[in-house]
């Protein structure tokens, strides 16, 4: 327990930071957040000190992260838009408040830093060759980290692949193309091929996961990074499968991914084009190496996979009961 120790979470609205903020808050920590609208947030994490500011604004960031041990930078730009403009000049905010107090900086990376070169099972070691350019901008933001270490500014990286969970956000695949919030399952869509793998990350795991490094942090390195595996199945459609069972619509048909459409508008229409560059990695199967992490912390936190669909789909308003309690409230608050 850390009841002392101050976490700064940049990103706290979003799917990682509220996961690792409660998992931090869990062990004592005090959590406090910057956004343009604590109100919101405060209606999500209670317990948080909120600040009003934005993750743009270098000294709001330095304002907010006057006495803290650790930055949690989950913030990213809204609906894939605007990653040059927005993720890299936010970053280099966190990174100058925590030169500037002496905290240790935490990153969620993605997969998007990879091309196939390394596929299909990738290693904290393997060289990042991206073949997008969000990839590209990623792996910039990384090695700007590293350079932040180099000069004394400690980093953890832990590196995920695509994320679920019940506080999911409009930035995952799930929630945007697997199934619709607030309905009951009917079907689900599957963008990737038959018999490809693709790697899934149980939010509140991954959260979970990122706390028991931070109670390890003397035992880290300056920059240290940490693959996490989450939920994996040879064929990726096994995934689309589960989801139906835990809908409770076995028979839901699983229908492909209108790839085709979107190439078609991905030039006029940008949320499009953003999500056509990460074809590739439902192309081929992608994994995570974890042996690292299990070797540091002697497991991964893993939530059977039934549990972690029903809880997730459940908050998504998805299970015919939720959904339809959902509807009638609407109804009568017309």
């Amino acid at each position: 327990m850390n009841p002392s120790r101050t976490a700064l979470v940049l990103g706290a609205t979003g799917g990682a930071g509220y996961e690792i903020a409660g998992a931090l808050h869990r062990r004592g920590w005090q959590i406090r957040a910057l956004s343009r609208r604590p109100d919101y947030g405060q209606t999500l994490l209670p317990y948080a000190d909120w600040l009003r500011g934005d993750a743009m604004n270098a000294a709001d960031v330095a304002d907010a992260a006057i006495n803290a041990e650790l930055i949690v930078h989950a913030v990213n730009p809204p609906g894939y838009r605007n990653w040059q403009g927005l993720a890299l000049p936010m970053l280099e905010n966190t990174i100058a408040a925590a030169k500037a107090t002496g905290a240790r900086i935490m990153f969620p990376g993605t997969v998007y830093n990879y091309g196939p070169d390394v596929f299909p099972l990738l290693k904290e070691s393997d060289p990042q060759t991206p073949r997008t350019r969000k990839g590209a901008i990623r792996v910039e933001m990384e090695q700007r980290l590293q350079h932040a270490a180099g000069q004394g500014t400690r980093v953890l990286i832990v590196r995920a692949g695509d994320f679920f969970g019940p506080h999911s956000t409009g930035n995952s695949w799930f929630s945007q193309g697997l199934v619709k919030s607030g309905k009951p399952v009917t079907s689900v869509m599957w963008p990737g091929r038959k018999g490809v793998g693709h790697a899934w990350a149980y939010l509140p795991d991954y959260g979970e996961a990122v706390a028991r490094l931070i109670d390890r942090d003397r035992e880290m390195s300056a920059f240290e990074t940490f693959h996490f595996d989450g939920h994996w199945f040879e064929d990726g459609r096994e995934f689309a499968d589960a989801i139906r069972f835990a809908a409770g619509a076995p028979d839901a048909p699983v229908r492909g991914f209108p790839w085709f459409v979107l190439l078609a508008l991905s030039p006029f229409v940008s949320l499009f084009r953003e999500l056509a560059e990460m074809k590739y990695l439902w192309d081929v199967p992608v994994r995570l190496d974890n042996r690292k992490l299990t070797d540091f912390l002697g497991e991964e936190p893993h939530t059977p996979l039934h549990a972690a669909l029903s809880k997730t789909l459940e908050k998504m308003d998805c299970l015919p009961s939720t959904a339809q309690t959902r509807q009638e409230f609407n109804l009568r608050d017309c």
